[in-house]
């Protein structure tokens, strides 16, 4: 396992893992590491905008800008990588190996995504 530490916010909020780039999304329903990268496409995931998938009892999706394609926020909380956040910095467990090729950039993220969790909220 490799584990990282990164910024929450702002210059070194991304961590690039073999190829493959997260970030700190802070959303109404919670904080979790989320993959900057849309599965269907590659499309840029941090920039998405979060929209309610049909009756509220679906819950509320990603929605990536390049295609529209719709992510469940539960399946991304579930699948996120283990992480702690202590002030400004975040560190994660990632399932990669120690020896892992990784940099730690900048990506900016949506406002939606850079939200504090709301109080009450999951």
């Amino acid at each position: 396992m490799l584990v990282l530490t990164f910024s929450v916010d702002g210059g070194g909020n991304c961590a690039e893992v073999s190829g493959v780039g997260y970030v700190y999304a802070r959303t109404e329903m919670g904080e979790f590491i989320l993959p900057a990268q849309c599965r269907h496409r590659g499309g840029p995931l941090h920039l998405a905008t979060i929209r309610a998938n049909g009756t509220p009892s679906k819950g509320k999706c990603l929605v990536c800008p390049w295609h529209e394609t719709l992510t469940s926020m539960a399946r991304i909380a579930a699948s996120s990588v283990p992480a702690v956040r202590r002030g400004g910095q975040v560190t994660a467990v990632f399932p990669h190996e120690a020896e892992s090729d990784f940099r730690i950039t900048y990506r900016p993220l949506s406002a939606e995504l850079s939200r504090a969790a709301s109080p009450g909220g999951a």
